[in-house]
């Protein structure tokens, strides 16, 4: 048997049941305030409350009983915005094991019709793909193009595309007077045909007039959490 050495990183200890979802919220206080503006005396008890381990002193009934009264009278300030930062952060991770199929970041540009294709039979069964066939100086295109850069950042899960009608390879079937198009694909299915979309909205239209328009077909998954949420929570118990 070899006497050799190896120097390993100690497991990982993941906290089950009740004390350790305490752990877990001292834990996440700890590293979500401000440090630098703590009293020495409460960023000592802040770290003590953060460890799950009991404190080596042959006095630890007394040292339980002084942490127990310091304890309550540190977290019971902002305690409520903390706790509601804490429970949308485990919602967000839940939501990210939880979600199928992958994520995308903006609105992807397709040069030619094999990319138009690829994207249409190539892409992820449960992925809904959103595109806008538009051309330069069609009244309404330039608006949808920066209303898909806004539904792009509410629905990650859906993947949002645009392409000029001359780039299709097939400019003879959307000609001007059927611009702007929406097409609505899903595992290379077509769902939605939207010729002229913009006749379904005012002559002033907006992000939430086109999200609109797609939901009520359907064509568009449940928003995910974003920004704000935690606000939205407060009044949740």
């Amino acid at each position: 048997m070899s006497d050799r050495i190896v120097d390993e990183e100690p497991a990982a200890v993941t906290h089950t049941g009740p004390k350790g979802v305490i752990n877990d919220w001292r834990k996440f206080k700890l590293e979500s305030m401000d440090q630098e503006a703590l009293p020495p005396n409460k960023r000592e008890l802040l770290r003590q409350m953060s460890s799950p381990h009991k404190p080596r002193d042959s006095c630890v009934r007394g040292f339980n009983r002084k942490m127990s009264a310091q304890e309550y009278e540190l977290i019971k300030e902002d305690d409520e915005k903390s706790l509601r930062k804490y429970r949308k952060q485990c919602m967000e991770e839940m939501h990210e094991r939880l979600s199928f199929g992958p994520k995308f970041e903006g609105v992807y540009d397709l040069d030619s019709g094999e990319a138009f294709l690829e994207v249409i039979e190539k892409e992820h069964r449960l992925t809904v793909v959103v595109v806008h066939i538009f051309n330069d100086g069609v009244q309404g295109c330039e608006v949808l193009n920066s209303c898909m850069d806004c539904l792009a950042t509410e629905y990650p899960s859906v993947k949002f595309c645009r392409i000029s009608a001359a780039a299709t390879g097939a400019g003879e079937r959307f000609s001007d007077d059927v611009l702007p198009a929406l097409l609505v694909y899903k595992a290379g299915e077509l769902l939605g045909n939207f010729l002229a979309v913009t006749r379904h909205f005012s002559e002033e239209f907006f992000a939430t007039d086109v999200e609109a328009f797609l939901s009520e077909y359907g064509l568009l998954p449940e928003k995910e959490c974003g920004p704000g949420a935690d606000e939205d929570e407060a009044d949740v118990e």
